[in-house]
C-alpha cells in the first residue's frame, strides 16, 4: 500500500502502526519502505527539502502472506487507512525463513 509519512491512527505513525497490528494478527512479513519522492491522487509533489527533513514522504507499506492472512490485513487496513492506494498481487515466494548457521 501507499500512503504518506504524516498519516495517522490512533495517535502513531500509520505505517508503524499497521506493522505492530499485522504482527499482532501473525502476518508472516511486512515491510516498509520510505520514498525520496512522489506524487498522488491530489498530484502534490512529495519532495525532500534542503533545509529541514520532510515528514511527509511517500510511504510504500509491503506485506506477503498467503491469502487467508493478507485478508486479515485488510480488515487491519480498511481501520484505519483513509487515503493512499492498496493494490494486491500475486507472487512467487522461492525462499522464506533463514539458514541456520
Amino acid at each position: 500500500m501507499y500512503i504518506d509519512e504524516s498519516d495517522k491512527c490512533h495517535g502513531k505513525p500509520l505505517y508503524l502502526y499497521l506493522l505492530e497490528e499485522f504482527r499482532r494478527a501473525g502476518i508472516r512479513g511486512a515491510t516498509v519502505y520510505k520514498g525520496v519522492a512522489g506524487y498522488g491522487s491530489h498530484s502534490v509533489l512529495h519532495l525532500p527539502h534542503i533545509l529541514r527533513l520532510s515528514e511527509d514522504m511517500p510511504i510504500v507499506v509491503e506485506v506477503v502472506d498467503e491469502d487467508s492472512n493478507i485478508e486479515k490485513a485488510l480488515r487491519i487496513v480498511r481501520e484505519c487507512v483513509e487515503e493512499g492506494l492498496v493494490t494486491l498481487e500475486d507472487v512467487y515466494v522461492y525462499f522464506y525463513g533463514h539458514r541456520g548457521s
